[in-house]
């Protein structure tokens, strides 16, 4: 069964110049996608202009994927630590309850596009880790290069949760499968471009989960860039 979440029916919110996208409503009840798709509480999409910051994880434990598509994002807690994600790079943090944080785009310049994939936590008590990685356009041209897995396979950050989140940048034309091991899910995002599934044409913001079917068969359209998450059970 495939489920399609379009562009148009995200979460759009904008303060000032930011601009925020939610594909999965977490604190939302009820939102059919939420439980459905095993860890995944959250996927959003932000802009920020030049200099402009939040507050964020201030509240739930979580673990955090953040990739930095353009531009940069300084981070700072109130546990005395601060670090960069420039473009091209992946994050993965856990947060707690204690722990307050801030985040800023680094630049006074140039705007920061950027994706978030928020999983519930497997346990309770997490402590404050951060750990970030560059997976270079080169390694993820035309293959799903894993970028987050539990057994940190490939080189891949190490989460404690049962998914495995890939990263793809695709020509024209190219046809890429992944296979569902029985009983597991997965969640197709869009990030630019254009591609086909199961007959439905995708464009940039459009998400699709997948559920009940051996694979995930994606045909390029236009040059694109997408995020592939598999997912273990919902529990």
């Amino acid at each position: 069964m495939f489920t399609l979440r379009r562009d148009a029916d995200r979460r759009h919110s904008q303060a000032g110049g930011r601009e925020v996208w939610q594909t999965f409503f977490a604190r939302d009840h009820p939102d059919p996608f939420v439980d459905r798709f095993g860890a995944m509480l959250g996927l959003d999409e932000m802009r920020l202009p030049p200099g402009d910051g939040f507050a964020s994880h201030s509240g739930d434990e979580a673990e955090i994927l953040t990739y930095v598509h353009a531009g940069a994002l300084a981070q700072e807690d109130s546990a005395g630590s601060s670090n960069v994600i420039h473009a091209g790079e992946f994050q993965r943090m856990t947060t707690g309850r204690r722990v307050r944080h801030k985040e800023t785009n680094a630049s006074s310049t140039e705007w920061a596009h950027v994706f978030r994939i928020c999983l519930r936590p497997s346990e309770v008590g997490f402590d404050l880790a951060r750990h970030q990685r560059r997976f270079t356009a080169a390694q993820r041209r035309n293959v799903l290069c894993v970028v987050a897995s539990r057994d940190g396979r490939k080189g891949s950050l190490r989460i404690h949760q049962d998914a495995l989140i890939f990263s793809s940048i695709l020509d024209p034309g190219h046809h890429t499968v992944h296979e569902l091991v029985p009983g597991r899910t997965a969640w197709l995002h869009i990030l630019h471009g254009q591609a086909a599934l199961d007959g439905m044409v995708l464009a940039a913001g459009d998400g699709v989960g997948v559920t009940d079917e051996p694979s995930v068969s994606l045909t390029v359209q236009e040059d694109a860039e997408v995020l592939l998450i598999d997912l273990g059970s919902t529990f």
